[in-house]
């Protein structure tokens, strides 16, 4: 049967979905809902209007807004996927599980811990499916260190280190709201994320320290690199960096490597060349394909996967693997470390709000 909305037979089986925002990410979400036979876009909205009419052109039958507000008050969309910059995720959240839609959020959840509370209430207090699209858990290789490490493979994990470092288009080119994040909140999100979950832990300490000189000096009020030290309740420590000044002429535009060391084994996780090395007469690189690959004429790779996820769970009653309450977990490391950055003495990780 084919409604009003132009939706598609056995509709009660198709998640409907609105995009906020229609930049990178909202294009790469409305792709991926697009694609896949459980899901269809039936909304965008943008602050600006013309910027979701485009994203909307791809998107058969979908409507565009202005305003996400007007997104959330339309009755045809079940889920939202919300990318928009990383400062106003908490408000979008609150909103939206306030409207009884489901939720996809970018990284991080969110970049204050009052925020992420006040979302995480909104979501519970709502019932609605909720999860922050920390799409590494998909990349194949993390999750096999995952099981390895919970299988108790490596022994008990002692010690980690990650690296996430960026080109500097990044801060200066891609992101025109660079002065309002950090490579931190942009970047270690994701590493911290992989690192709770792999060490089974919570985060109680940390201590950080920042250089700013490159991107000040371009008229971009935000550090170049964050090198921070974490100390986990059960006694293991991670050093976690980010930065964002690497030369565009690096072969990749992101350098990613980890690494945990247990009692008993370590494993390593270099992401940097992803299966694949091209050397040309203009350059050599390291194309990216583990997150997003265009794989004849289709997209696949970890953020599909992880959007797919979500709407799996929407359809079928399930919980999402990753869950608020380690987001928000994430969100107090990464606010810890920023408190760090201000003070130049170590922070403590906001514990988790007892509810009433």
């Amino acid at each position: 049967m084919v409604g009003e909305s132009g939706t598609r037979a056995n509709d009660s089986r198709v998640v409907r979905v609105g995009i906020i925002g229609a930049g990178i990410m909202g294009h790469a979400h409305a792709g991926v809902v697009n694609d896949y036979h459980r899901s269809r876009v039936v909304a965008v909205a943008s602050g600006s209007l013309a910027s979701a009419e485009a994203l909307a052109t791809t998107c058969p039958g979908a409507r565009s807004y202005a305003d996400y507000e007007q997104l959330l008050a339309d009755p045809a969309v079940d889920l939202v996927c919300i990318a928009v910059p990383d400062h106003r995720h908490a408000d979008v959240v609150g909103v939206a599980a306030q409207a009884g839609k489901h939720i996809i959020v970018e990284k991080p959840f969110t970049t204050d811990v009052a925020g992420a509370d006040r979302a995480l209430r909104a979501v519970r207090q709502a019932g609605v499916k909720a999860m922050t699209l920390f799409n590494h858990r998909w990349v194949p290789a993390y999750a096999q260190a995952q099981e390895r490490i919970a299988a108790g493979e490596i022994g008990a994990p002692v010690l980690g280190y990650a690296r996430k470092n960026d080109w500097i288009y990044v801060p200066t080119e891609m992101l025109d709201w660079a002065a309002s994040t950090t490579a931190a909140w942009f970047l270690s999100s994701h590493d911290l994320d992989l690192l709770c979950w792999w060490f089974d832990d919570e985060a109680v300490e940390v201590y950080a320290t920042a250089v700013t000189r490159v991107l000040r000096a371009r008229g971009i009020d935000t550090p170049d690199a964050i090198q921070a030290q974490v100390r986990f309740r059960g006694g293991a420590v991670a050093t976690v960096e980010a930065c964002w000044i690497y030369p565009n002429t690096f072969p990749t535009m992101t350098d990613s490597f980890m690494e945990v060391i247990g009692t008993d084994g370590v494993i390593h996780l270099d992401r940097k060349r992803e299966q694949i090395e091209i050397a040309t007469h203009q350059a050599f690189s390291y194309p990216r394909n583990l997150l997003m690959a265009n794989l004849h004429g289709r997209q696949y790779g970890a953020v599909r996967n992880a959007i797919c996820h979500v709407i799996d769970c929407v359809l079928d009653d399930q919980e999402p693997l990753v869950t608020l309450e380690s987001s928000r977990h994430v969100t107090a490391i990464l606010a810890a470390i920023h408190e760090s950055l201000a003070s130049g003495q170590p922070a403590r990780v906001a514990p988790a709000r007892e509810e009433a």
